[in-house]
């Protein structure tokens, strides 16, 4: 199990992708697949780098690198068609899953996420967890991506808890700065590969 910071907290808030759902190498292909159309690249190093930021922003900065012109709402309507498509093979990611099974009904959970509101219930629905969480906090609900604190802060008011007394469970490097901002304490989720060492060639 991940260990926990010291500490009495009373709020955990997670983020989905990478976090909760091992859905960061679907997110991927779909990115993939569906940047290919229009002849953008998108390395997966930077992919990584830019976890927990809005599909909207990456569209507009890979545009601005590339000299495209991709039509945001196009490209980000295909990606997540293509993400739904491959969603029924996303698992979660067992050492969260532990803490969720652990902690549901002793403290409340919200899920913090820069994805959409569809792919987030799409994605905790196939993990059949969707009924574990009292609030969402999704794209299109604050104005400031992580590493700003601003979702954390709305996620922190909605449960009812003081942003200091609520714990984050993140595998981004904005969301664990966005969380510092917010003045949360943070738990980092590894990386796929270093959970799956022995996956990897």
């Amino acid at each position: 199990m991940l260990p926990l910071p010291e500490g009495e907290f009373d709020a955990y808030l997670f983020d989905c992708d990478g976090t909760i759902a091992d859905s960061m190498p679907i997110h991927y292909q779909a990115w993939q697949l569906a940047l290919e159309e229009w002849g953008a690249e998108f390395p997966e190093e930077l992919f990584y780098a830019w976890g927990g930021r809005t599909p909207a922003s990456v569209i507009a900065d890979l545009n601005a690198q590339q000299g495209l012109a991709m039509p945001v709402e196009v490209v980000d309507a295909r990606r997540e068609q293509i993400f739904q498509e491959l969603l029924p093979t996303v698992e979660a990611v067992p050492e969260v899953l532990e803490h969720i099974l652990d902690a549901y009904g002793k403290v409340p959970f919200a899920v913090v996420s820069g994805s959409s509101r569809e792919s987030v219930t799409a994605s905790l629905t196939t993990l059949g967890l969707l009924d574990r969480f009292e609030a969402m906090v999704c794209a299109g609900d604050y104005l400031n991506g992580k590493p700003d604190p601003e979702c954390f802060l709305i996620a922190a008011s909605l449960v009812g808890v003081p942003p200091e007394r609520c714990l984050v469970f993140e595998d981004t490097d904005f969301g664990v700065r966005a969380a510092a901002a917010a003045g949360m304490a943070a738990v980092r989720v590894p990386p796929p590969w270093q959970r799956h060492p022995a996956g990897l060639s």
